[in-house]
């Protein structure tokens, strides 16, 4: 079988794993009920992703990956709408794989999510507000990053350009004094 083809294999079953494990929950879905979504047996998608918690780690590492990249482009002093606006990006490009984590948190502790959450939520802090920030300022901080990442979730109508303009708006008002 070509790469290209076990490539696209991959990527339907990762499809079809995000939809339904978005709408039923990681441990209502089974490996069969996706593979069987996608057309494929069982052991074939076993050859792509050896367990559930395998499969589920290969939805959120590109999202992890994404933040990763783009946190490492700023540093102390970073204008907030700058980096604001490039997790947003990231945020809304993987706003499925937030929906899904929003549908079962279970998903979390699977992969280790809260730790990095966690970790970027710092880094935020330290950037936007400083290492030694009142706790006033990390308030205003982690509000307006919880409130970033949760708008591009649940206004999923919601035209894109205007969203972002709209939430970084009201992020960068949240960090004013």
């Amino acid at each position: 079988m070509p790469r290209a083809r076990t490539t696209e294999t991959a990527d339907r079953i990762r499809a079809a794993a995000l939809e339904l494990i978005a709408a039923k929950g990681v441990h209502q879905v089974s490996l069969r009920e996706i593979a069987e979504r996608v057309g494929i047996t069982k052991p074939a998608l076993y050859y792509h992703f050896a367990s559930r918690d395998e499969l589920v780690r290969s939805l959120v590492q590109p999202f992890i990956d994404e933040v990763e990249e783009a946190l490492a482009r700023f540093g102390p002093g970073a204008d907030a709408r700058e980096l604001l606006g490039a997790y947003f990006d990231v945020a809304y490009r993987n706003r499925d794989v937030t929906a899904m984590i929003m549908r079962d948190p279970s998903i979390l502790a699977m992969v280790d999510l809260a730790s990095a959450v966690g970790d970027w939520r710092r880094r935020m802090v330290t950037m936007l507000a400083g290492p030694d920030a009142p706790l006033a300022d990390v308030v205003r901080v982690q509000m307006a990053i919880g409130g970033l990442g949760d708008c591009t979730v649940v206004l999923p109508e919601a035209p894109p350009t205007e969203l972002r303009e709209s939430v970084l708006d009201a992020a960068c008002d949240m960090l004013r004094r």
